[in-house]
């Protein structure tokens, strides 16, 4: 997704843009390209054949955007005279590129060691978001809000109105089986709300019995994920990348962190009022844990996610692209 949005611009420059690779086989995800006009071509994971297939394209560029690709190949398309722009988490891999993106929260406070003339772009005013997110956004000025987070006090009484709109997604796959888990949290906090949940898994939430007031409609994994996020009141998600969309439409999330290079962006998220953590996946269900109290706060309190959304798109303006691009094109 975040390359797609990086794409959009260039393309919006009228530049043309190709894709290496695969969306391992989700049919949402290839649809997203289909959108767009872009047909996905085999990406070679060796640096010779990189290298090869960038001078058959006539590359001036390359982003590489992988956990696991060979480190290897962004050093050879740079000794080849391919710029290279590498999309990291915190971790750079050892890779030799031109530019390194690092989006996260906070990774403008990591190491600034980089090979001679790289230049590094990080935290979150490089964010990457594409237009189905951006046209989403209210317009209107945008303040900043710098309160503390919300806390509960033990009397606090439930606020009226109607049953939270719930959106629960963790990916296309939900390789982590989150979306049972947490949707079973939900269920568990007695609260009423209107959940709609994500997962390819039939049967997946069969084993779950909603109490009155709660509502839970299973859909498949869609390309349509910025219109529920920006109809949600409430979005029960990982902490990916996913979170700058969420920050930047001011949606207030309850956020677990499933894989270990997203712990430190839920960290410094959590730790800045800007959602609410519940944990690691595996301690969600721990007896006596926060996550379904926290749950509850803010299905029973819409002062609650009002401010917690609020802090949100003063942080994450919609521009990184921009200044990505700006820097990928820049002498």
């Amino acid at each position: 997704m975040r390359c797609l949005a990086l794409a959009e611009e260039l393309r919006d420059r009228r530049l043309e843009v190709v894709v290496l690779g695969d969306v391992g086989g989700l049919e949402w995800a290839g649809d997203q390209l289909a959108r767009r006009g872009l047909t996905p071509l085999p990406g070679p994971d060796d640096p010779a054949a990189l290298v090869r297939a960038a001078r058959r394209l006539a590359l001036d560029a390359v982003v590489l955007d992988s956990y696991t690709l060979d480190p290897r190949c962004a050093g050879a398309l740079r000794e080849a005279g391919v710029r290279v722009l590498a999309i990291i988490d915190e971790d750079d891999r050892g890779q030799d590129a031109d530019l390194y993106l690092d989006q996260n929260l906070g990774a403008e406070r990591g190491p600034a060691h980089l090979p001679g003339g790289a230049v590094r772009l990080a935290g979150v005013r490089y964010a990457l978001l594409r237009d189905d997110v951006r046209r989403l956004r209210r317009p209107g000025p945008v303040e900043p809000v710098l309160r503390e987070p919300v806390k509960a006090g033990p009397r606090e009484q439930v606020e009226t109105g109607q049953p939270p709109r719930v959106l629960c997604f963790f990916g296309g796959t939900d390789a982590a089986g989150a979306v049972p888990v947490l949707t079973g949290e939900l269920v568990a906090t007695g609260a009423p709300f209107l959940a709609t949940v994500v997962t390819p898994r039939e049967g997946a939430l069969d084993h779950l019995g909603p109490a009155d007031g709660q509502t839970i409609r299973r859909i498949l994994p869609t390309d349509d994920l910025p219109r529920l996020v920006a109809a949600a009141d409430l979005v029960v998600t990982a902490a990916g990348s996913s979170m700058w969309e969420l920050l930047y439409l001011g949606k207030a999330a309850a956020l677990v962190w499933v894989a270990e290079n997203q712990r430190p962006a839920y960290q410094e998220v959590v730790a800045r009022g800007l959602a609410t953590g519940l944990g690691h996946l595996d301690t969600v269900t721990r007896v006596g844990g926060p996550a379904r109290a926290r749950l509850r706060e803010l299905l029973t309190r819409p002062s609650a996610r009002a401010e917690l959304g609020a802090r949100g798109p003063a942080l994450v303006d919609g521009e990184g692209r921009v200044r990505v691009a700006d820097a990928l094109l820049s002498p």
